[in-house]
């Protein structure tokens, strides 16, 4: 969940699966491995991950900063704003200088800054790189956060945040971490909210950029067309003078799931023709040792077009367009939802509906024809998102945010392989949440409030208030 300043850099569902150097066929169909990188801790505390790629004459180079919503604070949107104004020009060059200077050799920059991690990527022509690289890490370590332009990117945010709740669809997810998370930094919305956002100023980004934005909290990644003696001289020659000040940054406990009772969140929009909803609670981090056959089992349940909740919500019953389910991680914990949307008189029959095909985990379990039908689907489904330099450095870079080891991705077809009928149940008592749930609505309250008390304690909460919280 996180916004972008150029365009999506969006971390597949499954980043499981990793990069995807295809080997020899095996009886399972290929298997996948990593392809090699070498790790590098300059003195400073930066790491490199270097991974040389001579197929295409190209380089993509990308820097991941553990700096997200969760160091906000009470300054919501702070994080976000700074990493999207790293793009606004270095103190040597203006932000037109840079652009002409990647867009002239037809390469691209583009920035993202998330809950935990705060990402500055390019892509360009390996003929290009004494140009471009020395001007991307000169946007890492010399923005220039110029007051104007810094002033036009907030007015763009706090506009963008004000038309946002016009679309429920728009902001489900941030309702949601803010139900699940409370006022823990895991509830914090990304993005900020219209009050927080047009708070902040050039000194609060300076701030901010001092504290967070350091070597030993951050990672260049380099995926390409390239001699890898030759890169790490010239990184270290680049980011040499980058030095952090004071000791270093502690990592706090960023918040639990709150789902000690079922609640519901009613959030109001009076004008809403439909009711758009997410049920679930806590789910996974993103380095549990359960993630790969977790993303198979979510692929029943609602993660595919033929999956129980499409079939059952759009297909069967034509009470939505489409459902869905996912385990959404972060480092420390993650949620589960099943999500969709219906026409605000069919609201009490979809929620029945969800809940019901939801309960066939344990009411009837997964038999071996759906377990293999979905293994399948998995295997044929995220290799192809693992082929590209760009692919492979934004594995690299969640794989550093995340603290994912590489086992993962490189055991990703045995562990999807080995996934029995029997193991599946073992994984659906432990993971997927049963009792408890929490419901987030988003409709008019008033046609839909008798319907949500019979999901729990209900709070109500208005759209049009400023922020997710109630």
């Amino acid at each position: 969940m996180h916004h972008t300043f150029k365009h999506t850099l969006r971390p597949a569902v499954a980043a499981v699966a990793g990069a995807i150097a295809l080997a020899a066929s095996s009886a399972h169909g290929a298997e996948f491995r990593l392809p090699q990188f070498e790790t590098v801790k300059l003195p400073s505390g930066l790491t490199l991950y270097l991974m040389e790629r001579h197929e295409v004459p190209l380089i993509s180079v990308r820097a991941v900063i553990k700096a997200g919503a969760v160091q906000d604070g009470a300054q919501a949107g702070l994080s976000n704003l700074t990493g999207d104004a790293l793009l606004l020009g270095s103190r040597s060059h203006s932000k037109a200088e840079i652009d002409q200077a990647f867009d002239f050799r037809g390469a691209r920059l583009a920035g993202a800054a998330g809950t935990e991690s705060s990402t500055v990527q390019a892509n360009f022509a390996k003929q290009d790189s004494a140009t471009l690289l020395p001007l991307f890490a000169e946007i890492i370590q010399q923005p220039g956060f110029d007051a104007a332009e810094l002033a036009k990117l907030r007015t763009r945010k706090v506009n963008g945040l004000k038309q946002a709740k016009e679309s429920p669809r728009n902001v489900v997810n941030q309702y949601y971490r803010a139900m699940l998370f409370g006022a823990t930094p895991y509830g914090q919305p990304a993005g900020g909210t219209v009050q927080s956002v047009a708070a902040l100023n050039q000194s609060d980004v300076q701030q901010y950029y001092q504290r967070y934005y350091r070597p030993d909290n951050a990672a260049i990644i380099v995926v390409g067309d390239f001699d890898t003696a030759a890169m790490r001289a010239q990184l270290a020659s680049l980011f040499g003078n980058w030095q952090a000040s004071g000791p270093a940054l502690p990592t706090p406990d960023y918040g639990k799931v709150q789902a000690d009772r079922a609640r519901v969140w009613l959030v109001n929009k009076p004008d809403a023709i439909e009711t758009t909803f997410m049920i679930g609670g806590v789910g996974i981090a993103r380095n549990d040792p359960d993630y790969v056959p977790l993303q198979v089992l979510n692929t029943i349940v609602g993660g595919r077009f033929t999956s129980w909740l499409n079939d059952e919500l759009r297909v069967n019953s034509g009470l939505t367009y489409g459902a869905r389910s996912e385990f959404a991680t972060l480092s420390q914990t993650g949620t589960f939802a099943m999500s969709s949307f219906t026409a605000l008189p069919k609201t009490a029959a979809a929620l029945e509906l969800a809940n019901q095909t939801y309960q066939r985990l344990w009411t009837k379990g997964i038999d071996a024809a759906t377990l293999e039908s979905a293994k399948a689907y998995v295997k044929g489904q995220f290799p192809p998102r693992y082929e590209t330099g760009e692919q492979l450095a934004g594995l690299l870079g969640e794989m550093y945010a995340a603290d994912v080891g590489r086992a993962q991705i490189d055991n990703f077809m045995r562990d999807v392989d080995s996934l029995t009928p029997q193991r599946a149940k073992q994984l659906v008592d432990a993971h997927f949440p049963r009792l408890k749930l929490q419901t987030l609505l988003i409709g008019k309250a008033d046609a839909i409030r008798a319907t949500a008390a019979s999901y729990g304690e209900v709070t109500e909460l208005q759209i049009s208030a400023d922020g997710f919280q109630p």
